[in-house]
């Protein structure tokens, strides 16, 4: 197959339609509005890559100046759709790209036309690439797989339309649009092909990534509360606990509610549950930088604390308590108060794992109870010298 303007369109054409369906797909199922503006910009390049064709049937207007402009326009909602992935709200000054490429209809004809068509539309198609490469950068941790890519291809190809602007106002540069005469055009047909599959590969897998994250998200989450479940609490702990030391040690605050069955008994679960997420919104107000917190199953709860000592520890619990048992009688009446009993364990020694201080936690819990619930205990191991 010979390699012309019009096999490179066609092809082009092709791959961005199979393109535009492929990601349509994916929205279909990851709902992310990303994906459907990526799926918008090459469903734009495969009408806008047909249109092309006609240039050489005499069509200018809709051959070359009408299949630029879908071109810019397909850009830009690639770079709207890395703002949505990215979470970046973008300012209304992008809009004036449209108003750049309106006031190229008025471009009088005659020997530069095709240049400066070329270079204007260059330049805008750069702009807006380039910015969307740059949003996609790393803020608080490495970029995934499929986004460093994108990230790559998008700036790749932005740095390649500005060296095609600079090459198609070159004095030595042969440019015909209507006749897709010269190497810089027949260059930038080959790396259209290129890009958008580059493109629709790496969206897809920055898309994938995001999915996957979600998916673990739910997986770690308590559906009801939204705090960490048991088995997230075991994977995250093991870092906390490793910077415990005799010299500054954790604290794990083991809370259970009491008379929470009463609730339920007397006012529902959909009562019982409404106070656990009360609970849990405390706990997610009260945690401070770099704690973790969980809900273990039923009402009972879970803090980790790093570097503080007894005395802070048992002012958080109480804290926690005092707001607690206000919430709970301003919610529900109950023959018994319905209160909160804390264990508290100090944490020294790196080498334990988490279940050993959940254990030590647990014994101070039910001597909390057996002195009559509503109070907060300390292990009776707790390390003598406290930070």
């Amino acid at each position: 197959m010979v390699l012309d303007p019009f096999t490179l369109l066609v092809i082009t054409a092709a791959m961005a339609a199979a393109s535009a369906l492929y990601l349509a797909a994916e929205w279909g199922s990851v709902r992310e509005r990303s994906l459907l503006l990526w799926s918008a910009g090459f469903a734009i390049v495969a009408v806008g890559s047909s249109l092309a064709l006609l240039r050489s049937s005499g069509y200018l207007l809709f051959g070359i100046w009408f299949p630029n402009g879908l071109l810019i326009v397909a850009h830009w909602l690639f770079l709207a759709g890395v703002a949505g992935f990215t979470r970046v709200r973008l300012p209304h000054a992008w809009w004036l790209l449209a108003v750049v490429w309106l006031a190229m209809l008025f471009l009088p004809d005659g020997p530069w036309w095709s240049k400066a068509m070329m270079c204007v539309q260059s330049v805008l198609v750069a702009i807006t690439t380039l910015r969307a490469g740059l949003l996609l950068r790393p803020q608080g941790g490495a970029l995934s797989v499929g986004a460093a890519q994108l990230r790559f291809v998008l700036l790749a190809h932005g740095l390649f339309y500005l060296a095609k602007a600079a090459l198609a106002v070159a004095p030595e540069a042969i440019v015909n649009l209507a006749s897709f005469r010269g190497a810089v055009i027949q260059i930038s047909l080959v790396e259209g092909v290129m890009a958008i599959m580059l493109l629709a590969m790496s969206m897809t897998g920055t898309e994938r990534h995001r999915r996957e994250e979600r998916i673990a998200q739910i997986a770690a989450r308590d559906p009801l509360t939204a705090l960490d479940n048991r088995r997230a609490l075991h994977l995250r702990a093991p870092q906390l606990l490793e910077q415990a030391s005799p010299a500054s040690p954790g604290a794990v605050l083991l809370i259970d509610i009491d008379h929470f069955k009463q609730v339920n008994d007397l006012h529902g679960h959909d009562a019982g549950d409404r106070l656990l997420v009360g609970l849990s919104d405390l706990i997610r107000g009260a945690l401070p930088h770099g704690a973790l917190a969980a809900r273990l199953g039923g009402d009972e709860f879970v803090i980790l604390l790093r570097g503080v000592s007894a005395a802070a520890a048992q002012v958080l619990g109480q804290d926690l308590r005092e707001a607690f048992a206000h919430q709970a009688r301003a919610m529900f009446a109950t023959p018994e108060p319905v209160s909160l009993s804390i264990g508290v364990a100090l944490f020294d020694q790196p080498d334990k794992e988490l279940s050993h201080w959940i254990k030590r936690a647990d014994e101070a819990l039910y001597a909390s109870k057996r002195k009559g619930r509503d109070r907060m205990e300390l292990d009776a191991f707790a390390p003598m010298q406290q930070h």
